[in-house]
């Protein structure tokens, strides 16, 4: 039963902009600085670099297949299925870890830290049911969870460029090569939620001429917001930042605009509200279409005739997400994301090079840099994230060695 198309091009930006814009931007900036340092623009500015080539190859992609699945499917019809398994597989857990971090940072900014995990847990709970009754009221929720958003860094930036230059924040630390690189790879697992359009495909109306359109606009809005805040927490706050869980609400506090601090930590909480429900969404779609293909079990596969939703699988992703908060901190939740998700836009990016010069939109030579830059950046991370993330890719793989052996079907 296929998916219905009920998404426009709004609708897409949207869900794209949820999933950048929200908690990454407010709370990415502290795990950051302390790596990069004085290097923080430099860092954000490799992180868009490689984010932008990634999108275009997934525009590209997803302009000529336009289904549920993200990567996954495009590398299965590009490169072959071992290639979309690993870009599925490496999604899946990379944006659960990521779901994990968008619930911490709502918890971090609207509870005391005694009840932080019990409010992430069921801020998961509860968005989790919100997809199961239907992609439209998944986007029409996520586009008043971005303006929400947007209000909270406009009074944040505000605050921090108005006043930014009267203070005199503690300097950050002297930055090195390796910090700015480990910095963007850091800052990337923010950028890339217009890979959620992406594994929407099957959803959206005029699918060639929408997703391309929609990836790229929601791009260049997140590029926009993410530097006007990076600025704004080193004018205001400097190393201060280093730590801080709510570090856009500090802005403001440090900007002596306390009785709009309310407002920011609310908005914060939107926004990561708006990413964590476009994420749960994005990850039901691509595991729906794994399963179609039997590469994760097929009972996964069954679409909710009343919802057009694939329930079982957003029950089951939603489980395993309170699972990660119950046992991760926020630090270690980013930099797994970033495992996972800059090893899928590696094959994206694989993906998009072997495409026939009829059906490019972009040169390819932004996929060799987006390539390159995903090998450098993965690279680059907290060694602790990149062992337990090459563990999880390598037990499924195995998974599927051993599903296609049992089931007498030959291992592409």
């Amino acid at each position: 039963m296929p998916l219905a198309r009920r998404l426009s091009l709004t609708d897409a930006v949207a869900i794209g902009l949820g999933s950048m814009i929200g908690a990454g931007v407010f709370a990415v900036w502290g795990p950051v600085m302390e790596v990069a340092g004085s290097g923080i623009i430099v860092a954000l500015a490799i992180a868009a670099l490689v984010a932008f080539c990634n999108a275009t190859s997934s525009a590209q992609l997803a302009a000529v297949h336009p289904v549920a699945g993200g990567t996954y499917a495009y590398a299965r019809a590009e490169i072959g299925p071992w290639w979309g398994f690993i870009a599925g597989w490496c999604f899946v857990i990379g944006k659960i870890a990521s779901c994990a971090a968008m619930a911490m940072t709502f918890a971090a900014y609207v509870a005391p830290e005694a009840w932080r995990t019990t409010v992430a847990v069921l801020a998961v709970a509860a968005l989790a049911a919100v997809n199961c009754f239907g992609v439209t009221r998944t986007a029409l929720l996520t586009r008043i969870l971005v303006v929400c958003a947007l209000l909270g860094l406009a009074i944040a930036t505000t605050a921090g460029f108005t006043t930014g230059g009267s203070l005199e924040p503690a300097l950050l630390p002297d930055t090195t090569a390796y910090g700015v690189l480990q910095g963007a790879g850091l800052v990337f697992f923010a950028f890339a939620g217009y890979a959620r359009i992406a594994t929407m495909g099957e959803e959206v109306a005029d699918p060639e001429r929408n997703i391309p359109r929609a990836i790229v606009l929601a791009f260049c809005c997140a590029v926009f917001v993410y530097v006007l805040v990076a600025v704004a927490v080193m004018m205001t706050l400097g190393s201060a930042a280093v730590g801080s869980a709510h570090p856009v609400a500090d802005v403001v506090d440090a900007a002596g605009w306390q009785p709009l601090v309310p407002v920011v930590r609310v908005a914060a909480a939107a926004a990561s509200l708006g990413a964590l429900l476009a994420l749960l969404t994005g990850i039901g779609r691509t595991t729906l279409a794994m399963a179609r293909e039997g590469d994760v079990p097929r009972f996964l596969a069954v679409i909710d005739e009343r919802w057009h939703v694939p329930r079982r699988a957003e029950i089951l992703i939603g489980s395993v997400v309170i699972a990660i908060v119950l046992v991760a901190d926020l630090r270690d939740a980013i930099g797994f994301s970033s495992f996972g998700v800059l090893l899928y836009y590696l094959i994206a990016n694989a993906s998009a090079f072997r495409q026939s010069p009829a059906v490019r939109r972009y040169p390819r030579a932004l996929q060799v840099i987006g390539a390159l830059g995903c090998l450098l950046l993965v690279n680059t991370l907290p060694l602790l994230a990149s062992l337990i993330g090459l563990c999880v890719v390598l037990a499924g793989v195995a998974y599927r060695v051993l599903r296609l052996r049992l089931s007498g079907e030959r291992a592409r």
